[in-house]
């Protein structure tokens, strides 16, 4: 699965980084979420999935991805 995030909607809640720590981080200046593994797979996947759920911006999106 692919991940996304837009910057420029985070509220810098940190929901993100607090729920899957391993794809997500906050900024040290301005704690705007900053994506660390933008292919997941498995439980990562999931944990992303449960991340994007809870965000109060919909800043991050995870799609599947389709071979072309």
């Amino acid at each position: 699965m692919r991940v996304t995030v837009d910057q420029q909607r985070c509220v810098s809640s940190g929901l993100c980084a607090l729920a899957v720590g391993e794809v997500f981080d906050q900024g040290e200046q301005d704690g705007v979420v900053e994506l660390l593994r933008p292919e997941v797979s498995g439980e990562l996947a999931e944990r992303a999935q449960r991340a994007a759920r809870v965000c109060p911006a919909r800043a991050i999106a995870v799609q599947e991805e389709v071979d072309a």
